[in-house]
This record gives C-alpha cells, sequence and structure tokens, in this order.
C-alpha cells in the first residue's frame, strides 16, 4: 500500500510539472476569416434594347435673312419616340471601367412650323416639316462603378436619315431624303439587376450639322436647316461572360 501511494504521487508530479509543457505544444485558436461579398465585374460583351423619347430643334435659313437678332430664318421643333438596339464591350480595372458601343435606332420625332403658319408670323408662304427617321452611332464610353452600379459618360460619331416636306399653299409639295453624319454625346447609369441582365437610363445630345435644299421643286427659294436632338432612354442590356470577383 505504502508503495503504490508513493508511485501515485510521484505520478501526479510528473503530470503537473509537464502541463504547461503540453499545454504550449496544443496549437492556437485562429478565427477563420469571413468570405466576404463578391463584387461584380463590368467586363465583357453586352447585347441589348432600348426605347424612350426626344426633342429636336431646327433652325432654317434662307436668302431672306435672319429674323430679327435670331441666327435662323424660321425656328421650329419636334418630338416623338425613339427605340433600337445595342452592341458593346466593356474592360473594368479597379473601379474604372472603359469600353466601345454601337447602337442602331428607329425615330419617330417629327415636327413642324405649320402653328407659326396658321398664326400669320412666319416671312414665307410656305410650311417646313422634319422627320428623324433612323439612325446610328459609333461611341466611347467611360465610367466609374461602385459594385453593382455603373456611372459612365458616352461620345462619338452619329448618323442621321432625314426626311424634309415643304408645303407651298399655290405650288404644291416638296419633299426629300437627307443623310447626316455629326457628333453625339451624353451619359447616365446603369444597375446590374442579375450577373447578366442589366438595366440603364440615359441621355444624349445629338448634333447631325446641316442639310441643304439647293433647287426646291415648288417654287421655294433655296434653305438650309440645322437640327439638334436631345433623347432620353431607358435600356435593358445582356452581359456575356465576366467573372465575377472577390474583394477582400
Amino acid at each position: 500500500m505504502k508503495r503504490i501511494l508513493l508511485a501515485s504521487a510521484a505520478l501526479a508530479t510528473m503530470l503537473a510539472a509537464g502541463a504547461p509543457a503540453l499545454g504550449a505544444d496544443l496549437p492556437l485558436y485562429t478565427k477563420v476569416p469571413a468570405v466576404a461579398a463578391p463584387a461584380y465585374d463590368w467586363s465583357g460583351f453586352y447585347v441589348g434594347v432600348f426605347g424612350g423619347g426626344g426633342f429636336g430643334n431646327h433652325n432654317l435659313n434662307n436668302a431672306l435673312g435672319p429674323a430679327g437678332a435670331a441666327n435662323y430664318t424660321i425656328n421650329y421643333s419636334s418630338t416623338g419616340g425613339i427605340a433600337g438596339g445595342e452592341i458593346g464591350y466593356n474592360v473594368q480595372s479597379g473601379s474604372i471601367v472603359v469600353g466601345v458601343e454601337a447602337d442602331g435606332f428607329w425615330s419617330g420625332i417629327k415636327g413642324s412650323d405649320v402653328d407659326q403658319f396658321n398664326a400669320g408670323t412666319l416671312p414665307i408662304a410656305s410650311v417646313d416639316a422634319t422627320n428623324l427617321r433612323d439612325g446610328f452611332t459609333v461611341r466611347a464610353r467611360g465610367g466609374i462603378a461602385v459594385d453593382r452600379l455603373l456611372l459612365f459618360f458616352t461620345g462619338g460619331w452619329a448618323y442621321g436619315e432625314f426626311q424634309h416636306t415643304n408645303t407651298d399653299p399655290v405650288f404644291g409639295i416638296d419633299q426629300f431624303s437627307a443623310n447626316r453624319s455629326g457628333l453625339t454625346a451624353g451619359g447616365g447609369l446603369a444597375y446590374a439587376i442579375t450577373n447578366n441582365l442589366i438595366g440603364k437610363f440615359e441621355y444624349r445630345y445629338y448634333d447631325f450639322g446641316r442639310y441643304e435644299r439647293a433647287a426646291p421643286l415648288n417654287a421655294q427659294i433655296p434653305y438650309t436647316v440645322d437640327n439638334t436632338y436631345s433623347v432620353v432612354t431607358l435600356g435593358l442590356d445582356y452581359k456575356f461572360g465576366g467573372p465575377v470577383v472577390a474583394k477582400y
């Protein structure tokens, strides 16, 4: 019995002396880092559709010269809808997104000076009407991304097909088509609803410059028309590929 007690006491002493060393050999507890939410990546090809409305401004000049202090003989406006499709490609580096985009559109933006004619305020005895029928653009894009939100600006080359009609009460109608190159610029915001589906709001300004009618067929004197437009659209794009990058 005495030997058993001595052996037990010796074992207890050894265990007590070795406890700190055993504890030092055990691995320390480390908290597992939280997994960060992925950040959206805007890189990749996309196609989409858009629709909205616009407002046009038209300055007609002829040999009668400007009316008063204005820079035109006659001024009139146009309004209507616009719709089309687009294709583009973006590259993202950090929060900066750059890319190119091309679109084609149909337009119902048209208007005339018939109200001024009926009121008797026109310097000429005819009615002019302008209809922007369709067009397309090729543009650069750039913006700043905040995860799924993109604030962007855009600008480049624009092309438009016009139909102009001049109606003289006595000598009849002179109607012709004109194709014009110009510039466009604007901006907007886009939001990635899903990894592939993107909604977009955009404003665009177009300056198609001037078209000319050198020899009207209804006894009118030659004239030119300068054309600018402001357009607001809503769009929906589908983006192909482009990884979702983890942000830590």
